[in-house]
């Protein structure tokens, strides 16, 4: 595997001539992470993210190959692009997941990536070659029926014993846990005791609209109902407030004594655009500026064609809404269309 240039920090921005501006949008954020769907196929069925009677995938023909996927990859990387998420569907599922994480391992980046934790132990040694330290893995109960219900699968002991062979094996884990009202916001307590003696960072998500969910604000947990719950079960002086980092997603919390921390990823009631410089690119080669936003940039036709994607990239940062694609009100989110967006299976979270 080739390795970045020594010159090179591994986490430092690489030096791009004055391109970085073309990441840099109207209201002064800096685009330096990209998060890549690799598939849109997936080995659950998870209610908040995929609908019932499934989806319709995009013809093969359509979607990136390993090459593309790379060269897109190497053409951020040389705007600013410092960080490189790979999710999907869920990313492990694609036959070329391995080879795809190698490559993208030979740019200047931090790479990590989301997985739902079933099939990740078959990749252990191949994230520590490639320097993958980090990863997100979904869990949304601790409850080996309600999580079935939820994901329509039966893998909870699987995906449990690999969060413990990761922590194992000296990575760091964030276990992604989607609240539902009526449904997993009773376990709010029991996650944060599972970090108690391990260091997991839970990170609790509020439920959000994409087609096919059945979302509304009645089913949301909120972030001050997170924090509420937890009052009610830890002194004050047990609950110690993180200092958050000006690019994170998570308000981060860790109760004195316990190893690990959890966090509210709060989307909906107290959203972090200000700070965002997040970019998805989906398994069929389509840039969304947003993770709310209808609208995306085509690259992959032009990249197929042999043109340049800077404009089309460029294009696409200029005209980001400074919050949720317009909707810089709750009363306005309350109106969101579901159905306007894509499932989330197909954007890549």
């Amino acid at each position: 595997m080739t390795k970045p240039d020594a010159k090179h920090n591994k986490f430092s921005k690489p030096v791009t001539s004055g391109k970085d501006s073309i990441l840099t949008d109207t209201f002064g954020r800096k685009h330096n992470y990209l998060r890549i769907s690799l598939t849109e196929r997936c080995n659950l069925r998870c209610t908040y993210c995929m609908p019932a009677e499934g989806i319709q995938l995009s013809p093969k023909e359509h979607i990136m190959t390993y090459e593309e996927i790379y060269t897109i990859a190497k053409e951020f990387v040389n705007l600013g692009v410092t960080k490189i998420r790979l999710t999907g569907g869920e990313p492990l599922v694609r036959k070329d997941a391995a080879l795809i994480i190698e490559k993208l391992a030979s740019l200047p980046v931090a790479l990590t990536l989301t997985t739902n934790g079933v099939i990740v132990d078959k990749f252990i040694d191949h994230f520590k070659k490639c320097g993958i330290r980090t990863l997100n893995v979904s869990l949304d109960s601790l409850d080996t029926k309600k999580n079935t219900d939820i994901t329509r699968r039966n893998y909870f002991e699987k995906v449990y014993q690999n969060i413990m062979l990761l922590v194992n094996e000296g990575f760091t884990v964030k276990v992604n846990c989607v609240l539902m009202k009526g449904f997993n916001d009773n376990e709010i307590i029991d996650f944060i005791n599972f970090s108690k003696k391990l260091p997991l960072h839970i990170r609790f998500i509020e439920f959000m609209p994409f087609d096919g969910n059945r979302w509304n604000m009645d089913k949301m947990v909120s972030l001050q109902e997170v924090l509420s719950e937890v009052q009610a079960n830890f002194k004050k002086e047990e609950i110690i407030k993180l200092e958050d980092a000006p690019n994170d997603t998570t308000k981060s919390y860790k109760i004195k004594g316990y190893q690990g921390t959890f966090a509210i990823i709060s989307s909906v009631t107290n959203p972090f655009c200000d700070g965002c410089n997040r970019i998805r690119l989906t398994a069929n080669g389509q840039i969304k500026n947003c993770l709310f936003s209808s609208k995306e940039s085509d690259l992959l036709t032009s990249l197929r064609a042999g043109k340049s994607i800077t404009a089309i990239v460029q294009k696409a940062i200029q005209t980001k809404h400074k919050i949720r694609n317009g909707m810089d009100t709750l009363d306005k989110f309350k109106q969101i269309d579901e159905h306007n967006n894509r499932s989330m299976i197909t954007i890549g979270g």
